[in-house]
This record gives structure tokens, C-alpha cells and sequence, in this order.
């Protein structure tokens, strides 16, 4: 890829009051140095993104939505549109699996919510991947084929450069605190599923496009199995559930990507 700053996001998902998420940001200030290597983005939950976006030292982080709604204004009572969010954040969430198989969001919502999210200059967060039954019936290219080609199919060229995909196989997903004791899948496979995406936005892109888009992995990602994560081949950073609520692992996280960063460069 071109952009060599490693992404590292926290999906703090539906966690922390205003207050609580206030705090997380200053312990994360407190332990977290500022790395030019690395681009740090925070995604706490719809109430908190306000309040935090006046907290926020946005030399170290940038923020997230978890979702919005795909149109821009209108009778649609309870809901936050991308057009809302353009001041608060640099990136928003779009089809993750708590989403997809908790809220019915098909392949034509997230499509709509990817072309909304690029029409208000927010960089969407993709996230593809396989069940666990999908997985078991060897489904996965098929999963990540339809997910990405959907998602991806109303951008133009330019649009495309703006995505950044992330591949979370749903059988990998931790329920929140349990990340540290829950099946990761092996590099092998995770290397597997990214060439594969590189492959569909190849199809729809070109070379560029495909080379140039950073592809995260997420999924119990911990402070212990980071750097082995961001090691893998193609992986350009990773979405982080559960450890992105405690500040000793997230700063472990980042830690981990520093080291391999420069490690990497010093060879």
C-alpha cells in the first residue's frame, strides 16, 4: 500500500457512558506517545461522539461512528445520517457483523451506507467475513465476494481510495471481555481472506485500487497477538472489540504495531 501509517481502531461498540468514555480517552492520552507510523481512530458510541470531539488531542486520534443512517435528513425519527457526523469523525463503521446478523442490514443497506458515508467525505471501515456455518461450508471466498462487490459496486475510482476494508471472520469475534481465550484464525487463513478481497476490488478497480487499500483484520485481537496479527501478509492494521475498552491493552496494541513498524523499517 501507499499509506504506510498502520490503522489501529477501537470499536468500543455499545459500551461506556459519557463520562466512562471521557475517562478511557484520558488514560489512553496518558500512556499513548504520539506515532507518526501510526494512525490511531476511536469509535465510541453515537452519545459520546460529541463530547469527546472537544476532548479529543487529534495529533493522537481520530474518531469513528459506529453507523449512521444511510439518508441525509428526512422523517426517519431516532436516527443519525453521515451528513450529521461530518464535523465529529474521519471514519464510520459500516456492515459489521453485530450489524449484519443482529440488525438485518443486508448487502444493499451496507451498499447504501458506504455510498452515503463517501458522499459526506467519511472514509467507510468495511467489514466483510464468514459465519460459522458459512466457514464450515467452505463459503468464505463466496461470503467476501458478494460483501465486497456490493459494498464497493456505486463508487467510482476515486471513491474507492477512500475505503478501507475489514476482514472479521464472525466465528473470531469475541462477546466483549472473553478476546484474551477466543479462536483466532491462523495467519495462513487470515492472508487467505485478504488476498481474496485485494482480489474483488482488483476485478472492480484495477492494480492500484487493490495494492493501494488498507485491509484490516479484526477479531479478539489482544496486546499478546498484535504484532503476529500485523505481521500477517497483507494486513494493513487492525479493528480492535473488547481490548480497545482497556487502555492497558489498547496501549499495548499500539505498542506492538510501534515495534513492528519499526522494526520493519530498520531492516
Amino acid at each position: 500500500m501507499t499509506n504506510n501509517r498502520t490503522l489501529i481502531v477501537g470499536n468500543w461498540k455499545m459500551n461506556l457512558n459519557v463520562q466512562q468514555a471521557s475517562l478511557l480517552l484520558h488514560r489512553l492520552h496518558e500512556r499513548i506517545r504520539i506515532r507518526r507510523e501510526i494512525e490511531l481512530v476511536l469509535a465510541p458510541s453515537m452519545l459520546a461522539l460529541q463530547p469527546l470531539s472537544l476532548q479529543i488531542d487529534r495529533r493522537k486520534f481520530r474518531l469513528a461512528a459506529q453507523n449512521a443512517y444511510h439518508i441525509d435528513g428526512g422523517a426517519f425519527t431516532g436516527e443519525v445520517s453521515f451528513s450529521m457526523l461530518q464535523d465529529l469523525v474521519h471514519y464510520a463503521i459500516v456492515g459489521h457483523s453485530d450489524r449484519r446478523h443482529k440488525f438485518g442490514e443486508n448487502l444493499d443497506m451496507v451498499r447504501d451506507k458506504v455510498s452515503a458515508a463517501i458522499r459526506n467525505d467519511i472514509s467507510p471501515i468495511l467489514c466483510v467475513g464468514e459465519t460459522q456455518v458459512e466457514r464450515r461450508q467452505k463459503e468464505t471466498k463466496q461470503v467476501l465476494h458478494d460483501q465486497v462487490t456490493t459494498a464497493l459496486s456505486n463508487l467510482t475510482s476515486l471513491d474507492v481510495a477512500k475505503v478501507v476494508i475489514a476482514y472479521e471472520p464472525v466465528w473470531a469475534l469475541s462477546s466483549g471481555t472473553d478476546y484474551l481465550h477466543h479462536e483466532i484464525p491462523t495467519p495462513d487463513l487470515i492472508a487467505d481472506a485478504v488476498k481474496a478481497i485485494r482480489h474483488h476490488v482488483y476485478e472492480l478497480y484495477g492494480k492500484k485500487a487493490a495494492t493501494e487499500m488498507r485491509v484490516l483484520y479484526g477479531g479478539s485481537t489482544s496486546a499478546s497477538t498484535a504484532r503476529g496479527l500485523l505481521e500477517t501478509e497483507g494486513v494493513d492494521g487492525l479493528l480492535v472489540g473488547g481490548a480497545s475498552l482497556n487502555y492497558q491493552e489498547f496501549s499495548g496494541i499500539v505498542d506492538a504495531a510501534y515495534r513492528m513498524q519499526t522494526a520493519s523499517e530498520s531492516k
